[in-house]
This record gives C-alpha cells, structure tokens and sequence, in this order.
C-alpha cells in the first residue's frame, strides 16, 4: 500500500546510516523531474584511516566515488542524495532488505524483506561456498572486506576460472577497461598469480586520480612491477602490447562496446564484460513503433528499457560471434544483491561466421530498426 513519501525516506535514511548496511542503490527518476546523476550506490569500505561509507555516482558517461567518514559527514552526504528525485531505492543491511519505488502521484511503495542467513552447519561452521579468494586474505584490508564485496569478488573470479582453460600456463597479458577504484583489478592479479600464472595486468580509467590512487595502492601491495595503471578512454588508452584477457567490469552504456571493440581488435584470447546501463538502443526503440506483433514489448517505458537491456546484450553476443568468438551470456551476481548482474563471457575461436549466423543477426536488427554501437566500431 502506498505510504507518504517524506515517512518512507526517513526509513531508508535510518538504513543507509546504519552499521549494518551492505549495499545501497539509487536509481531511475520521479515524473516531471530528474536527478543531477542517473545513479548512486553506497556501500561500507574498510580504510587504512578507518571504516568509511563509499559512495559512487555515474552521470551517465563518467563515475565519481568518494569515501565519507560516518557521522556528520557521512549523515550529510545521505541527505543530499535523498534529496535527489531517484525513482527507485533498493537497501540491503545484514537484518533486512527494503526497496522503495515513488509512484506516479509521488506517493512510496515500499517493499520489506528479511535477509536470508546462512545456515549453521553441525560442526559449527556457516555452510556456505569456499571462497577462491580468501575472506581473510590481506588483499581485503586495502580493497576494502564488506560482505558484500566478498560476495562480488568471488562472483567474479568464479566466472574468470570458468572462462580460462585449467591447463593455462605462462605469461598472461591482461587489461582492465574502466577499472575505476581497481579492486576486482587487484582481486584478479591476486587469484591469477595463486594460480602459479606471470601476469601483466594494466587497469585503465579516464580519471587521473584514479590512476594515481590505484597506482599507489598497487606500491603499497609490492605489485608496481606487475601492475601498472593508465588514464585515458577506454577507445584510446594506450595498452601494449596487446592484452590476452580483456576485463569491462560494469562500463557505463556503449562504453561496454567500446571495451568489446577493442578487444576484437586486439584479437583478445578471453573476454569478461559486465554491462550497465544500457541506453543506447533504449533510446532507439523510442524513436519509431515497434514491429508487429511486439508493440506490448515496448508500449509500458519499464518493459521498453528492460526488453532493450536484453536486446543490446543479445546483439553484442551475436556480433563476438561474428567476429570468431564463442559468446555466452550468464549471471553475474545473483539478482538479488543487483539487478546489473550479467556478464558477456567470450572466448576467441578464430572460427569464421556462417551465412546463417550472418542472416540471423540482420534480421533482428532489420526488424527492430537498430544500429548497435557495437556494430558500428567493428565496421570496416
């Protein structure tokens, strides 16, 4: 049932304060208004200077993260992103879970979960997953050790091991495409080396204080001679040689195509790309009618968006395949910790595309009357 929206922010305020949160986001926008960014996610950090709330914004093209301390500052901050017109909140603390949606009229539907806990097991451990990094490993007290961000990590090097063969050996070039603040970077260098592997790994950010933080985080680890960092886009950045493995961890929009093109272009051996926000092609279908019989797919603006977020997707795994690589779209988070939570694993092949691979992609594009920013990069 609708409740007053002033009452139900006031919730979510408590919440986003309270020491047990995990992970907070924000998102989308209220009718008639917009936020000055199109989504914030706040979640706790463990610092060499203490405990801190980490929060990040994207405005669509560029992210910004900060740490604040809890407190004033930290209460102040809150604030002002409540005081956003955000259209949606999802909260996660060790107790419960709370999303809230503003309605049309500006009312709140609010939704109130109890968090699932782990089950004791008879000899007194929590029966949970191994881990294959660690929850104690020493990386954790720079990168920050939320359970949450555990959770991220493992997720993430779980899908890493799927994609590279068992009997890999040797040096492993590796770059991150819009690495950001670098902690599945380090995490990934940090599970790759356990793994008896030489790695090379370079992160790129357009943020030039990104890459001096992350610089002097990998110098405080004794990683520098492995791991270096470089501002820049992720279309230009220089990157030599040629990496092997190629990461885009939650590129905002077509910069994950940019991540893909140059992977392609590369002819990288391995390809892990984590999508977020997709507009391009949600722009696109609003543009002009949809085909019929699919009108029902795109008339409700919430269905549009998610029936677009599965169409670029789909047409990016179909272009790798075009392009000599075996694409898979799998999940990357389970969807109840973030509904941003599938990955493009692909693998090169070399293996050129058949007329009806060809066919069955320009159909789909034909009939939908889309151009894939993808499509365009890796044109001739």
């Amino acid at each position: 049932m609708p409740q007053p929206l002033d009452a139900a922010l006031t919730e979510v305020r408590a919440l986003l304060l309270d020491p047990t949160l995990t992970r907070a986001v924000a998102a989308g926008r209220r009718r008639g208004r917009r936020p000055t960014v199109v989504r914030a996610e706040l979640r706790p950090v463990t610092l060499k200077a203490g405990p801190r709330l980490q929060i990040a914004t994207s405005d669509g093209s560029r992210p910004y993260t900060r740490n604040v301390a809890p407190g004033a500052e930290a209460a102040g901050a809150v604030d002002e992103l409540l005081a956003e017109p955000f259209g949606n909140w999802h909260v996660e603390t060790a107790d419960a879970t709370l999303q809230l949606r503003v309605t049309k009229s500006g009312e709140a539907q609010v939704h109130r979960a109890a968090t699932s806990r782990p089950v004791a097991s008879p000899g007194g451990n929590d029966r949970t997953k191994d881990y294959l990094l660690d929850p104690g490993d020493p990386i954790f007290a720079e990168i920050g050790g939320s359970a949450a961000k555990r959770r991220q990590v493992d997720a993430f090097l779980r899908a890493l091991a799927a994609t590279l063969p068992d009997e890999l050996t040797g040096p492993l070039r590796v770059v991150d495409l819009g690495c950001g603040n670098a902690y599945l970077t380090f995490a990934a260098y940090r599970y790759l080396t356990g793994r008896g592997l030489d790695v090379q790994l370079v992160g790129v950010d357009v943020r030039e204080d990104q890459r001096r933080r992350n610089t002097e985080l990998a110098q405080r680890l004794g990683w520098a001679d492995s791991i270096s960092f470089v501002a820049g886009t992720i279309a230009d950045a220089v990157v030599d040689p040629a990496p092997d493995l190629v990461l885009a961890l939650h590129a905002c929009d077509t910069a994950t195509d940019e991540a893909l093109a140059r992977a392609v272009r590369w002819n990288a051996r391995w390809v892990l790309a984590a999508p977020c926000c997709h507009h391009d092609l949600a722009k696109q279908l609003r543009a002009h009618p949809a085909p019929a019989p699919y009108e029902l797919l795109t008339r409700q603006g919430i269905l549009r968006e998610r029936f677009a977020d599965v169409l670029t997707d789909a047409l990016r795994a179909g272009l790798l395949r075009l392009h000599g690589y075996r694409a898979e779209v799998v999940e990357f988070v389970d969807s109840q910790h973030t509904p941003r939570n599938l990955l493009i694993r692909a693998r090169r092949t070399g293996s050129a595309a058949t007329e009806s691979q060809r066919t069955e992609y320009r159909e789909l594009v034909d009939q939908w009357r889309v151009t894939p920013r993808l499509e365009t990069l890796l044109a001739p």
